[in-house]
């Protein structure tokens, strides 16, 4: 098996090391191809104003100057000859679940490897910047083996990449692996306003903890429970449903022209 992984928190990332033992387990062939700095928060985008710059760091190992999106396209148009069979994105520090998803490069590195055609995968760890303690990494490298190998019995349908999200706890207190479906947040960002010694006025994003949605079966009821939720996700955000009624509605209300 060749595996191709990728990160949205740069080359150098504690998760991205354990996605890479990971790997080295399950493929005889593994790629990694991650941006050289942060590139938390640039979901889907692609870099086309400013040319791609890539590093080589070692055999199979690869630092770009680009998003993740960037790395998955020039891992399998450029530095890898033959098509990998699976690509793993992570493991993210913070989770990506609910509606943070539409944000999450990591999340953004699953889609542009379905998006090819590749079976793909994103991992984040739900850890929580403003408690005490460091990231359980354990949990993710206990699990993701796991998740992984489900996962590849189960299938990958046209179309679906799967989003998984570790409980930040140790790995023996987690209750399970389930599948889950993508949840509902309060919107958690605001502007912090502050004032340079110029006195002029400048802005940060600013993320602040809210009481979530945990409706029972959702990523977030999962993660919250102490178990690994795995969520498939459609690239196709088509709803079928409603356009159906649409159309119908669309045509008998025509405008003759």
């Amino acid at each position: 098996m060749r595996i191709l992984i990728t990160n949205d928190d740069g080359i150098n990332s504690p998760g991205l090391a354990i996605l890479e033992r990971v790997a080295a387990k399950l493929a005889d062939e593994v790629w990694v191809v991650a941006p050289e700095t942060d590139q938390s928060g640039l979901s889907h985008s692609l870099t086309l104003g400013d040319p791609l710059r890539i590093r080589a760091l070692g055999n199979r190992r690869f630092a770009l100057r680009g998003t993740p999106s960037d790395c998955i396209i020039m891992a399998t148009r450029r530095i890898i000859e033959t098509e990998p069979d699976l690509i793993l994105s992570g493991v993210n520090v913070g989770q990506n679940a609910a509606d943070d998803v539409t944000y999450s490069g990591t999340v953004a590195g699953a889609i542009e490897g379905t998006l090819i055609g590749v079976p793909s995968i994103s991992f984040s760890l739900a850890y929580d910047y403003e408690g005490d303690g460091d990231p359980q990494w354990e949990t993710a490298e206990t699990f993701a083996p796991k998740v992984i190998q489900k996962l590849l019995e189960f299938g990958f349908p046209e179309g679906v990449l799967y989003n998984v999200n570790f409980p930040d706890m140790p790995a023996d207190h987690v209750t399970g692996i389930d599948g889950t479906k993508q949840g509902r947040l309060i919107h958690s960002l605001f502007i912090d306003e502050r004032t340079d010694p110029r006195g002029m006025k400048y802005y940060w994003l600013s993320y602040r903890r809210q009481v979530n949605e945990r409706v029972p079966g959702t990523d977030l009821h999962a993660i919250n429970s102490g178990a690994v939720s795995v969520t498939p996700m459609r690239l196709d955000l088509t709803d079928h449903e409603l356009a159906g009624r649409l159309e119908r509605h669309l045509a008998e209300n025509r405008d003759e022209p």
